[in-house]
């Protein structure tokens, strides 16, 4: 395994990287707890200066926690609400460089300033979110968007 740090190919490399690796990871296993649980490893392991990364997983209409990295967090998220519920109703992604000017933001950690959220998509229905936070505003680029909606894809795959 590596992570940004010991790996200094560029960004997309790096993310290309860490799309093989999790492939590997999830080849042969149908499980989706166990996919969602890896993936969030990997991802954790992989990214630098995040304080939470994980999945939300669609359930009667709403956002329920599923396998994550970091401090406990909201349980259920209803669609519209926050950024993962906004992201999830619009089936975009979100990226917000400053959470605490997204209107309605949950704080479940409060030393979060940056988050990304990257809608799981299978059959043309939003089925999860990615969820990543950061400690430091402006965290996540346009390079981390592509490579996470990528690695988003080819997680679906697998669920």
């Amino acid at each position: 395994m590596f992570n940004v740090e010991t790996y200094k190919g560029s960004k997309e490399k790096q993310y290309n990287m860490l799309h093989k690796q999790l492939r590997a990871l999830l080849e042969g296993e149908p499980n989706q707890i166990a996919n969602l649980s890896n993936a969030s490893a990997l991802l954790n392991q992989f990214l630098g200066n995040t304080n939470w990364v994980g999945f939300y997983v669609m359930e009667d209409g709403e956002l329920v926690l599923g396998p994550f990295q970091g401090l406990p967090a909201c349980v259920r998220i209803p669609l519209g609400k926050g950024v993962c519920g906004t992201a999830a109703e619009e089936n975009r992604t979100l990226r917000v460089e400053d959470v605490h000017t997204f209107p309605g933001h949950i704080a479940c950690d409060a030393a979060s300033q940056s988050e990304i959220v990257v809608p799981l998509e299978k059959n043309g229905e939003v089925i999860g979110v990615l969820d990543i936070d950061s400690p430091v505003k402006n965290r996540f680029d346009e390079e981390d968007q592509n490579g996470l909606e990528e690695f988003a894809k080819i997680l679906v795959e697998y669920l």
